[in-house]
């Protein structure tokens, strides 16, 4: 499997970390996982022989342990594998994953829902300690604004 980095001729020092505020978690989610807002990420989409068919850069508008919303200028067809490379802090985390739905935003770029494949001990690691730092993180901010 070929590593973004290297199909990619963009650099990753091109990575900016935002903070997006949270979507207000309610007891209604029914998600598996919480989805946490994240960083900006390059990602490449193969076909069915790995051939790179797109590639570019997105923006994570959440991320939790299964799976990613990302925003692109351009849609992703479910038929694609995607190799995603995402900036974590200090880590970068290389993943596959399948996109399972999109759809256009009102800004006229697309929203893809992708569902992370095969993460392995250490991916699944990465996106714990992000997901749940983060999470920590905004407990403490909505304790001190309470």
């Amino acid at each position: 499997m070929p590593c973004v980095a290297d199909l990619l001729p963009l650099g990753l020092k091109t990575f900016q970390q935002h903070n997006w505020e949270l979507n207000d978690m309610t007891s209604e989610n029914q998600r598996k996982h919480e989805r946490i807002p994240s960083l900006n990420l390059s990602y490449v989409c193969l076909d069915e022989n790995n051939n790179i068919v797109k590639q570019g850069m997105g923006r994570t508008l959440n991320i939790s342990e299964s799976g990613i919303l990302l925003e692109t200028h351009f849609p992703i067809e479910s038929k694609y594998l995607v190799i995603l490379t995402i900036a974590l802090e200090e880590d970068l985390l290389e993943i596959k994953g399948k996109p399972i739905h999109d759809r256009s935003n009102e800004t006229g770029k697309f929203e893809v829902g992708i569902e992370f494949l095969e993460p392995d001990h250490e991916s699944i690691r990465l996106l714990e300690k992000f997901v749940n730092k983060d999470e920590s993180q905004n407990k403490s901010t909505r304790a001190e604004e309470a």
